[in-house]
Order: structure tokens, then C-alpha cells, then sequence
């Protein structure tokens, strides 16, 4: 695997102060030795309505100069709503991010099934307030309230035939990624896949997601995904030791920190399946405030360059046991 940044990690969400233009973007992955970036489809960084093609071309030209290869575009598109014009204008956004994506030649765009959104007070609100989810998600709920899933499903499914439909014209590939809502787990995202049955609809099947999902054996998931895997992530939060050696911490919600201790069997995973494409680094969730205060951009590039080095780590270690493996024992 390649590893990448994906721009959201530096969108001025989920720390306190403004959001990195794609120019510093770019600089921040060569200065921390990625080798591309992922850039988010909204403002300020990539939405298609501040990104006509000269901007695209521009952008392209700064990534080649800076060594860094543009390898997906991630929408963050909403599919489920029970308002028809809803759907519609979300299946407008998607048609110009597949534009956009075929304009910054990235080949890939990232789509979701349903997405509520993250909500990020703004304005005249001070303090600063942490973003959340909370605020999103309830609304979602409502708006689905008396529903049956399986009505919710379908238009979720309908518009993704529709977008493969333009995303085979553009020759672009959209990777569903198993993310709620709707999808619920990878399982979920194979089935959706199969429905739309569309060549140019394949997988985003992330690790982080799967483990809290309740994935416990990675390998044998990411052997289930198998060719379809096109695009993939990984988040979390990182201190290194000492002797230089990194430790990756899932932050769940409730606050809590845990080993991330399933890397290493879902790159065994991808390496049974020949998957050669990207793994995204994503910095995603309401973060610890620093001294009593809201995490600033020096925690996001302390995370964003051991998260580099993490996981250099982890496919070194992963193509080494593999190896070893191969090699038939002299006992």
C-alpha cells in the first residue's frame, strides 16, 4: 500500500483555528513524507464550485512539482433523505465532484451511502465550541422517522446507479466505504455494491469503521472485499516513545483510548488480496483539549506526521512476516 493524507485532517474542524489551504496541504504531506493526498469534497478545500477545471489543472501542477500524487476525492453526499429534491441536489453535487475528480485526474471518489453530516458552531459563538456529531445524527433521525429502512435503502441505492452511470462516462471509480448510516458494515456495503452491480461502484472498506463495527477477524474481512478494495483509511491518534517507537490509540467517543492492535492484520488482508492502492490518513474525531485547552494545529501535525511513520511501520512489518511466511521451513 501507498500512504496518503486526506485533507480532512487539516479542514479546521476538529481543532481550533483556520483550515489549511490545499497548497499547505500538499506541503504538509511531502514535509511528512506521504506520498499523496485525498482531498475532501466542502469548503474551504474542495468543493466543485470553487473548483472549476483552471483550479483543478493549477492544483495538479503543484502536486506533481511537490511530489505528491492526487489519488481520490471524498464526497460527503447524502443519498437517503425522504425529500426528493434533496436526493436530487445531492446527485448534482456528486455529478460535478466526478467532474472535478476526472479534472484533477485522481481517478477515484469516495462516496457514501447516506452521511448526516458534522456540526461546527460558527459565527459570533464564543468560547470556541467543539464540533460534534450529535447535533447531525439527531437530526437525521428525525427526518427518517417513520420510514421503513428498506424504503431508505432503495433511495440510497438509486442514487448510486445513477452516479456509476456518470462516473462510467468520466472513467471515474466511486468506492462506497462501509460508513453508517444505512451501511452499517462491510457486509452492508458488499450487498450495496452488488445491487448497483456497476463496475465503476467498488469498496472503500476501512479498518477503523470495521473495528468498531465489531470486525474482529480483519484478514478474513478484507479477503471477503478482495478485488473490489480501492481505496482505503486510516485515523487515530499517535505518541511515539523514546526509542522511536510509535503506538496508534483509537479515541472513542465516551473519551476512552484504546490500542489500535488490528492494523497489522488488516494490512496481512490487503496484501492477501494484491491491494496496491492508497491507505488515507484521516485526523476525524472531537479531540482531548491540550492544557485545558482546544487541540491546535501543532497536536494535528504531531498526529499527522507519527501516523506516517505508524504505519510505514506497520507494512514494513506486514511484507516481512509475509515474506517469512512464504518461505518454506529447513527444520
Amino acid at each position: 500500500m501507498k500512504i496518503g493524507l486526506y485533507s480532512i485532517t487539516y479542514l479546521g474542524i476538529w481543532y481550533e483555528g483556520a483550515a489549511l489551504t490545499l497548497d499547505d496541504v500538499l506541503g504538509r504531506a511531502a514535509k511528512f513524507g506521504y506520498d499523496g493526498v485525498e482531498i475532501d469534497g466542502k469548503r474551504p478545500h474542495g468543493h466543485p464550485m470553487d473548483m472549476p477545471a483552471s483550479r483543478c489543472r493549477e492544483l495538479r501542477e503543484k502536486a506533481r512539482d511537490a511530489g505528491i500524487d492526487i489519488y481520490a476525492v471524498a464526497a460527503n453526499n447524502d443519498f437517503s433523505s425522504p425529500i426528493s429534491e434533496h436526493r436530487e441536489s445531492q446527485l448534482g453535487y456528486v455529478k460535478d465532484l466526478i467532474r472535478m475528480t476526472s479534472d484533477l485526474g485522481a481517478g477515484t471518489l469516495r462516496v457514501f451511502a447516506a452521511w448526516p453530516g458534522v456540526h461546527k458552531p460558527t459565527g459570533t459563538y464564543k468560547p470556541w465550541t467543539s464540533p460534534s456529531y450529535e447535533v447531525s445524527e439527531h437530526i437525521w433521525a428525525e427526518t427518517h422517522k417513520g420510514f421503513l429502512a428498506e424504503q431508505i435503502w432503495d433511495w440510497c441505492r438509486d442514487g448510486l446507479v445513477e452516479s456509476a452511470r456518470w462516473a462510467a462516462e468520466a472513467g471515474i471509480v466511486l468506492a462506497l466505504q462501509n460508513h453508517p448510516a444505512v451501511i452499517d458494515n462491510y457486509h452492508d456495503m458488499l450487498r450495496m455494491i452488488r445491487e448497483v452491480n456497476s463496475p465503476n461502484l467498488k469498496a472503500a472498506f476501512d479498518a477503523p469503521m470495521a473495528n468498531q463495527q465489531g470486525v474482529t477477524q480483519m484478514r478474513n474481512a478484507a479477503v471477503e472485499v478482495g478485488s473490489l478494495q480501492v481505496l482505503t483509511h486510516f485515523g487515530g491518534e499517535y505518541e511515539e516513545s523514546r526509542d522511536g517507537e510509535v503506538q496508534g490509540l483509537v479515541r472513542w467517543r465516551d473519551g476512552r483510548l484504546t490500542p489500535e492492535n488490528f492494523y497489522f492484520d488488516f494490512a496481512a488482508g490487503m496484501l492477501d488480496i494484491g491491494y496496491k492502492g492508497y491507505t488515507g490518513y484521516e485526523l476525524c474525531h472531537p479531540l482531548p483539549p491540550i492544557d485545558g485547552k482546544p487541540a491546535g494545529i501543532d497536536f494535528v501535525d504531531k498526529n499527522a506526521e507519527l501516523a506516517a511513520k505508524f504505519m510505514r511501520g506497520v507494512l514494513k512489518q506486514a511484507q516481512s512476516n509475509y515474506v517469512e511466511a512464504a518461505i518454506p521451513s529447513r527444520g
